[in-house]
């Protein structure tokens, strides 16, 4: 086995840099490399690490060439020079064991590119090397146990980049969310979905820029995705490496980092009209600054999005009142001293502002709502991270500590029948402080191991008030025990607090008992310190029922999940794997009906066997399947009380059946066609006496906000025009199935059932590329959510999609 060092993904805009170096006389070894034909860009990664040598690349579309299969025993620098032969570019070397793949001044004659690339047929090629990093073992997707979506830079363009998380909702059929607004929804992987309403409780979808986490006991931050070079989709639970809150999976968001060889940068501008509504705009600057040549650089990232408004207020005389902006920022520093050793610290900061609630009501009309209120929200996010990686061989170590302040603010219409404008208002405050220390042995043909310890403290802070707006000195109440002041005067409701402290062990290891089958154990123990409190009590709560609450909610919790895999490449081209994975979330404390009271923690166990064939995009054939159960005990849900306030109970045991496949077809070079489909029957077999309360009879029913049935179709066409010019287009349809709000017949509103279609072009030339997109084409009227205000449960509220959009954009490199 030959050294090898962690490389960045090569799709970095301007430059892949090695994360290491190695030592000086390995660039003159020969060693034994293999490589498969494929692109320059994952062959870079290969010899990377299969010699340790720091391999760098100066322009994006260098990562795309062709390049021919490497098999014997040389040098770095041999290989590179078989590799780079008649293709446009050269090794420029850098320090002892380094070199930067350019473009050479003048381009060879068609004639010079090598002949078995340009006459193999795309079905003979091997597919090139993808690496699921969010397995943190750097694990090749033919030798991954599991379903994983992985979308690189070159997928997205700036105005998908300035969707956010819903660019991700449209690309990954498993992929589902709440649609509250930007920055208030809740995220759910397969039908691991708890509800629609948003609580105290923990998210059942882990999030994480790089190794840091994004969020806890709040919902999607929905960071934009500028100048972020992958993301990865691992699906079903992940709880012996990422613990609590990734009972359904984890998305994992990898920007690109800091250049340490050259200046560079990308700039974008983007308008766009939205019929029946207002227009919008976006804006984007990224600048790499290499401070000290090889050791040290800056790229810092800012934008700004405007979403035009396009639902009408009509008894408030208002038009277009949705209208959301947001802006923010990443800044990276790289810091490379040497000797395999590299210092990454990374800030991020985003402002969301909606200026009133995204739903509508049929009954007054397509687009519409009659409020009493506006009820406007914001979302303010700041995360600072460091990340220290030293690599010896095929030995890495990683440690990666960060805090994240994630304030989310909201308010309802409170309006009761016949009653003054009245205003529920909520703001949740958390903060996380994170870290986590692996040692990760991890090689190239998917086997290795992993050791870690981390620790993670969270505070979560819900305030609640409630304020009137009429002139009577004497107004019915809304909430028991809450004051109704009038005139515009807020009175506090009862609110918690919630603390969590986690320290954990953790490892796995994957071994191959038998040449062809691979077997993965792992396991996480983890103990949970839980505390919580009653904030702003109000004054119908005796003492003795805050303090036996509270006494009930400090705790002590010591949980051990387990992992396993099975998983065989014996068949050429064809892997087939069997999986076991559990997660769960510690419990807390709730308010229901203006009480103060306890709900548990939760486990999801999932069983799945699947199969996977090809690359999708790069091979003429790519297929993955998968089959599912999971059993879900003691479920921790978002709900409503009686009075209608958003609360968190425990509602029972329930289990879920998931089938899921998708196939990716190469018919020419330059086409991809990709259809994937989602079967979901979830069910709450063993309600609690919570859900029974609500008038719930029976003992079954459907799990909530997840659709029996998505699915999704689409294209993409890339050719090039002449010499120096290059187009795109693509479009997609994807298909959301029924799904109901929540449990019980008060959130039983159905939602879903409905197309959501798309269409984009894009013209490059050169370092300038323009751009025209189109979202919604049929400009369809669908339902993707059926909350209104949690205190009008009854309404035939609806979310609609946005209608028709049409961008258009510039986006220029330098």
């Amino acid at each position: 086995m030959g050294r090898r060092t962690s490389l960045l993904i090569v799709t970095t805009p301007l430059f892949a840099i090695a994360a290491a170096t190695a030592t000086p006389a390995l660039g003159a070894d020969r060693q034994d490399i293999s490589i498969a034909p494929g692109r320059l860009g994952d062959a870079a990664i290969a010899l990377g690490r299969q010699t340790g040598a720091s391999i760098g690349m100066s322009d994006q579309s260098l990562a795309s060439l062709r390049t021919p299969a490497i098999q014997g025993r040389m040098s770095a620098e041999s290989a590179l020079r078989i590799l780079l032969k008649g293709s446009g570019a050269k090794a420029q070397r850098i320090g002892a064991n380094g070199w930067r793949i350019v473009r050479a001044k003048s381009p060879p004659p068609p004639s010079a590119a090598p002949a078995p690339i340009q006459a193999a047929p795309l079905a003979d090629q091997p597919p090139a090397e993808i690496i699921v990093t969010a397995s943190k073992r750097d694990t090749p997707l033919p030798r991954y146990a599991g379903m994983v979506e992985a979308l690189d830079s070159s997928l997205f363009t700036s105005g998908e980049a300035s969707g956010g998380t819903a660019t991700l909702l449209a690309r990954v059929a498993s992929l589902s969310s709440t649609h509250a607004g930007t920055g208030r929804n809740k995220l759910f992987i397969r039908a691991i979905a708890d509800s629609g309403v948003a609580g105290p409780t923990q998210a059942t979808t882990g999030q994480y820029l790089g190794d840091m986490r994004l969020n806890y006991a709040a919902p999607d931050p929905d960071l934009k995705l500028y100048d972020v070079g992958r993301v990865e989709v691992l699906e079903g639970p992940q709880g012996t490496l990422y613990g609590a809150g990734s009972l359904g999976g984890i998305i994992r968001l990898m920007p690109n980092a800091p250049n340490l060889a050259e200046y560079g940068g990308q700039m974008s501008a983007g308008l766009s009209a939205t019929q029946h509504g207002d227009p919008g705009g976006d804006l984007s600057a990224t600048l790499n600054i290499p401070i000290v040549s090889e050791k040290l650089a800056l790229r810092v990232v800012s934008y700004g999005v405007q979403d035009g408004g396009y639902i009408d207020d009509v008894n408030r005389g208002k038009d277009d009142v949705n209208r959301v902006r947001t802006y923010g920022g990443r800044a990276a520093l790289r810091f490379a001293p040497g000797d395999g050793w590299i210092i990454d610290l990374n800030g991020v900061y985003q402002h969301i502002d909606g200026d009133d609630a995204q739903y509508a009501s049929r009954s007054v009309g397509r687009l519409q709502r009659a409020s009493a209120v506006a009820q406007p929200y914001y979302s303010d996010y700041l995360l600072a991270n460091l990340r220290i990686e030293k690599q010896w061989d095929s030995l890495r170590f990683v440690s990666s500590t960060g805090y994240v302040r994630h304030i989310l603010a909201e308010s309802y219409d409170a309006t009761q029948p016949n009653g003054p404008p009245a205003l529920f208002r909520q703001r949740n405050r958390v903060d996380i402080f994170s870290t986590e220390n692996r040692l990760v042995r991890d090689l190239d043909n998917g086997l290795g191991w992993i050791l870690g310890a981390s620790y993670l403290q969270s505070t979560s802070d819900l305030h609640r008030s409630l304020t009137s707006f009429g002139t009577a000195e004497v107004q019915p109440a809304i909430i028991p025990g809450v004051p109704m002041y009038g005139r515009g005067m807020a009175a506090a409701a009862t609110g918690v607090q919630n603390m969590v402290n986690e320290a954990t062990m953790f490892g796995e290891a994957s071994f191959e008992p038998v040449k062809g089958l691979i077997a993965t154990v792992g396991g996480r123990l983890t103990n949970s310190r839980l505390s919580g409190e009653a904030l702003d009590p109000v004054a119908a709560l005796s003492f003795s029922e805050l303090a036996r609450a509270e006494a009930q909610a400090d705790r002590s919790e010591t949980i051990f999940l387990p992992s396993a895999s099975l998983l065989t490449d014996a068949i050429p081209g064809l892997t087939l794997y069997a999986r076991f994975q559990q997660g769960f979330r510690p419990g807390g404390l709730a308010v229901d009906d203006q009480r103060v009271r306890r709900y548990q923690n939760d486990r999801a166990s999932t069983v799945e066997v699947g199969a996977r064939k090809g690359v999708p995009g790069r091979d003429l054939f790519a297929a993955s399947a998968n089959i599912a159960y999971t059993d879900w005990r003691n479920i921790q849900a978002d709900v409503t009380d009686r009075i209608g306030l958003p609360t968190t109970a425990n509602i029972g045991d329930g289990r879920i059946y998931t089938v899921e496949g998708r196939i990716v077809v190469r018919p020419l070079r330059q086409l991809t066609l990709d259809g994937s489909a989602i079967y979901n029957d979830s069910r709450l077999t063993q309600p609690t006496d919570f859900v029974r309360m609500l008038s719930y009879e029976g003992r079954s029913l459907s799990l909530p906000n997840v659709a029996n049935l998505s699915g999704r179709l689409a294209f993409d066409y890339r050719t090039t025009i002449g010499d120096d010019m290059r187009f795109n287009l693509s479009g997609s349809a994807r298909y959301v199935g029924k799904s109901r709000l929540g449990v019980g017949p008060i959130l039983g509103q159905t939602q879903g059932d409905y197309v959501d279609t798309s269409l984009s072009a894009g013209l490059t030339r050169g370092a300038v590329q323009y751009s025209l997109s189109l979202t919604n084409l049929l400009d369809s009227n669908g339902n993707r959510f059926s909350l209104g205000t949690p205190f009008d449960l009854r309404t035939d509220y609806y979310t609609p999609l946005r209608p028709r959009t049409v961008r258009i954009g510039l986006d220029l490199a330098f």
